[in-house]
């Protein structure tokens, strides 16, 4: 369902995600399991594979209106479709452009959408300052994913073999654990210095934060080995006292029954 009219719009049936911003470039497992979302799927694999796929406001909105998803999203292939027996599907989607909603379209089994392809604006001839501003990002990247494990070990790597810039900056800010508002707010740039910049932002907000948050659970640690050393030395310390105790009593046990020897044999 995908026809162009004279603004190079199209339609297009309409896939809104709970709580993921797809960038260009990402291919991303889903399961999915509402309805619409189900028959979305459905109408678009005997034709071009094609699906917008953009993100709700909501994630625990179950039943989202128009207005409760976001203007800008990806449109995207669908590479493999799994129905399992539960009902839901597992589908594999590939994100190719990014597009915006200019209107709704009636329809009662879906959401379907006319959207436009957004042009990125013209990249920058490679200046000193968007080449030391791409070497920045990367060496702060790596530096955050250090810190982040949760990213795959070798994302940084990845990254330093990435030779288009618009392909860079995309992988990036979707490797980025941020909040969806924000996540959303980076896939709404369309100029790729521009994007640097913020994910530049970003990353040096983040590092921030993890450094905070390492430098306590490392002082929690610490503590907390001081803490289990003390106890342990405390509960020596009473294992001790204990055996002189018990040592004291059999010393005085031993002095009373050597003086009732001697009185016994004195008074025979």
């Amino acid at each position: 369902m995908k026809n162009k009219s004279k603004n190079n719009s199209f339609s297009i049936p309409l896939l809104p995600l709970r709580d993921i911003v797809v960038f260009p470039g990402m291919i991303t497992p889903l399961f999915v399991g509402r309805d619409k979302s189900i028959k979305a799927l459905e109408s678009v694999m005997d034709i071009n594979k094609k699906i917008f796929l953009v993100t709700q406001k909501n994630p625990q909105d179950d039943s989202p209106s128009t207005n409760d998803i976001y203007n800008t999203g990806c449109v995207g292939k669908v590479v493999q479709l799994l129905k399992l027996p539960d009902g839901t599907v597992k589908v594999l989607i590939e994100a190719t452009e990014k597009a915006e909603i200019i209107k709704y379209l009636k329809t009662d089994n879906f959401f379907v959408a006319e959207v436009r392809i957004i042009q990125n604006k013209p990249q920058l001839v490679k200046s000193k300052h968007l080449s030391a501003l791409t070497r920045r990002v990367l060496s702060r990247f790596e530096d955050y994913s250090k810190l982040n494990r949760t990213l795959p070990s070798d994302s940084s790597v990845s990254l330093n073999q990435i030779k288009d810039l618009e392909q860079l900056v995309n992988t990036i800010s979707s490797y980025l654990v941020l909040k969806i508002d924000d996540k959303q707010k980076l896939l709404c740039i369309s100029s790729v210095d521009k994007l640097f910049e913020k994910i530049l932002m970003h990353l040096e907000n983040e590092i921030g934060v993890l450094e905070v948050e390492k430098k306590i659970k490392s002082r929690v640690k610490r503590q907390m080995e001081k803490t289990q050393r003390e106890y342990y030395l405390n509960e020596q310390l009473k294992a001790v006292q204990k055996e002189l105790g018990d040592l004291e009593n059999s010393q005085d046990e031993f002095s009373e029954l050597e003086n009732k020897i001697k009185t016994f044999s004195l008074s025979t």
